[in-house]
């Protein structure tokens, strides 16, 4: 098969992957919708940074073992599940708390939980370290396309880093515009605005459930 279009493939395969709802798409919504425009770009630019961090860790054989040793891969699943469960329980609580549904009274300025740039990125790369169907698809795509006489392994594993992180930014920008959208539509009502947060973070939860249950071992 031509370099190139061993490329096209990993392309296609990559975006049917990112593209599906998961924890990393639902992380990016539930921090855009608590936390705004900023906070969202911040989370979008982690989980694309733990893409990058996966491609090392492909490299470095770890995600091998952890697919080869069933118990570490249910502990970081659990992990994983956890993880988003607590920042989706975090939102709902915060939805209901009296200091956000007073912001939410102001029509000129939606809720905002207060959080730090750094602390949302390292969340995002954290979320994205943590999520199991990463590891799956490096394991089960990623090695055979990283050889190639075209290219040094190196080399062909920053092009495929690059077009993930294309992926990546195109997909869940997309859904970050999406929910500054409805963000931005729920803005005017404090009860719209709380039940929007509350959705999100019963969204990550039940996202985090249904991972757990369709990917342990």
């Amino acid at each position: 098969m031509e370099p190139t279009h061993s490329l096209w493939i990993f392309f296609v395969l990559t975006f049917g992957i990112i593209v599906l709802p998961g924890l990393d798409m639902a992380f990016i919504v539930g921090t855009a919708v608590a936390s705004g425009a900023r906070a969202g770009g911040v989370a979008l630019a982690g989980i694309v940074v733990g893409g990058v961090l996966h491609v090392l860790i492909n490299l470095s054989g770890l995600a091998a073992l952890l697919l080869w040793w069933p118990a570490a891969f249910n502990l970081l699943l659990l992990a994983g599940a956890a993880y988003m469960a607590w920042i989706g329980w975090g939102m709902v609580r915060a939805a209901w708390q009296p200091a956000v549904a007073a912001a939410a009274e102001e029509v000129s300025q939606p809720a905002r939980l207060p959080q730090s740039s750094m602390a949302i990125f390292s969340k995002g790369v954290l979320n994205c370290l943590l999520n199991p169907k990463a590891y799956a698809f490096m394991l089960a795509v990623f090695p055979a396309y990283l050889q190639t006489q075209e290219r040094s392994v190196l080399a062909q594993a920053a092009l495929l880093s690059a077009i993930i992180a294309g992926n990546q930014i195109v997909i869940y920008g997309t859904v970050l515009l999406s929910a500054l959208g409805a963000r931005r539509v729920a803005a005017p009502g404090a009860g719209a605005q709380r039940g929007l947060l509350a959705g999100v973070g019963l969204l990550l939860m039940a996202a985090a459930a249904l991972t757990l249950l369709s990917a342990w071992k």
